[in-house]
């Protein structure tokens, strides 16, 4: 197995699993400060929020499908995913061995995802030209993406007929119902279908005709369906390690209010795949990587526990994007829809914030 050691920072090596949200920007904001190696299985990072807008406007993706090396330019990309950990090293599925004084954990959701930047944006395309030539479109799940998805196709192809199909009572669960009754009606006042406490047998197709059967006997016909239901989280795998005890009934990782993992003192866990009761969302995922920043630096220098910096879940604010101009907005106490909300986030999804956190120029893209 190859190993990399590198010994010009003594007791500061720090290897980051996972190079979505959290793990690009923890390994962003300590790269020249410790000797960081970022492991991953792809080769960038991509701004999962707004990949919505990239299948209907494929040139958006420019911005918001990145290489690590864009960002990281004092640090080191392995690009394959992690297979084990030890108390001293991990180990990815190429057989590289990468020793760690300190260890932080995002890998978030597991999905499958091209490797390459280009493939990537490829495959952007690909989904475009998919929704470009079809006369109706199926989406089945309810949650933010499949929302998010179906309000763009209304919104850039007004003409085409959409369904949405939702297991669940209601849209977007993770949220209060008064958001959630106002993204339905936003979406019907676009003539988007909502099926809801129903389910689609996407094998029930016939050969030819593109009709599909849902759990409560209706059929819907779409020339393409796209898939928008919740992943499981990258976590199980750690039951091969020497963390096989850090996961709770759930498969969620167990940490402290330092986000360290239970029992350990050098390694940490960020974004979805932490146990901390609060919404998963990006710019949490964020919040996570900025306190284990500053408690891997105040750990290096010497620090003691007292100036160890705690997280602290924040009020709870949900923006779900409706097209281009619109958004339904859940804040602490007010929920509202339409323009208003939608200029904080519907026009540029966040886009140039999230490039400039990153050292990269908002408005132009890096590959």
């Amino acid at each position: 197995m190859e190993g990399i050691e590198s010994a010009s920072k003594q007791g500061r090596r720090v290897v980051v699993i996972g190079g979505g949200i959290a793990g690009s920007l923890a390994a962003k904001l300590l790269q020249f400060d410790a000797d960081v190696t970022l492991i991953d299985p792809k080769e960038y990072f991509e701004i999962t929020w707004a990949s919505l807008r990239s299948m209907v406007e494929p040139s958006f993706a420019e911005r918001t499908v990145i290489n690590h090396k864009s960002y990281l330019k004092n640090g080191r990309v392995v690009t394959s995913p992690a297979i084990d950990i030890t108390e001293t090293d991990v180990i990815t599925g190429d057989g590289t061995v990468i020793g760690y004084d300190y260890l932080v954990i995002a890998t978030g959701h597991n999905d499958s995802y091209p490797k390459t930047r280009q493939e990537k944006l490829s495959q952007y395309q690909r989904e475009y030209e998919k929704i470009k030539a079809s006369e109706s479109v199926l989406i089945v799940g309810g949650g933010p993406s499949g929302v998010e998805l179906a309000a763009e196709i209304a919104v850039d192809f007004p003409g085409k007929k959409v369904t949405l199909v939702h297991a669940g009572p209601r849209l977007l669960e993770f949220v209060g119902e008064k958001a959630a009754d106002k993204a339905f009606d936003w979406l019907e006042s676009r003539k988007v279908e909502v099926i809801l406490n129903q389910t689609v047998d996407l094998n029930s197709v016939s050969d030819g005709n593109n009709t599909y059967r849902t759990s409560g006997g209706e059929t819907i016909h779409a020339n393409c369906f796209f898939l928008c239901i919740g992943k499981p989280l990258s976590s199980q795998w750690l039951n091969r390690t020497v963390l096989k005890d850090s996961l709770d009934g759930q498969g969620r990782v167990m940490v402290d209010e330092h986000l360290r993992i239970k029992d350990r003192s050098n390694v940490f866990a960020i974004g979805d795949i932490t146990n901390i009761l609060e919404m998963k969302q990006g710019y949490i995922a964020e919040n996570h990587a900025n306190v284990v920043v500053k408690n891997i630096k105040a750990m290096m220098s010497g620090g003691k526990k007292k100036k160890m910096t705690t997280y602290k879940p924040g009020p709870e604010i949900a923006i779900v994007s409706l097209g281009r101009k619109d958004s339904v907005a859940q804040f602490p106490f007010v929920t509202v829809v339409g323009c208003l909300p939608g200029l904080i986030k519907s026009k540029d999804l966040f886009v140039g914030k999230t490039r400039k956190a990153r050292g990269l120029n908002p408005k132009l893209s890096q590959a």
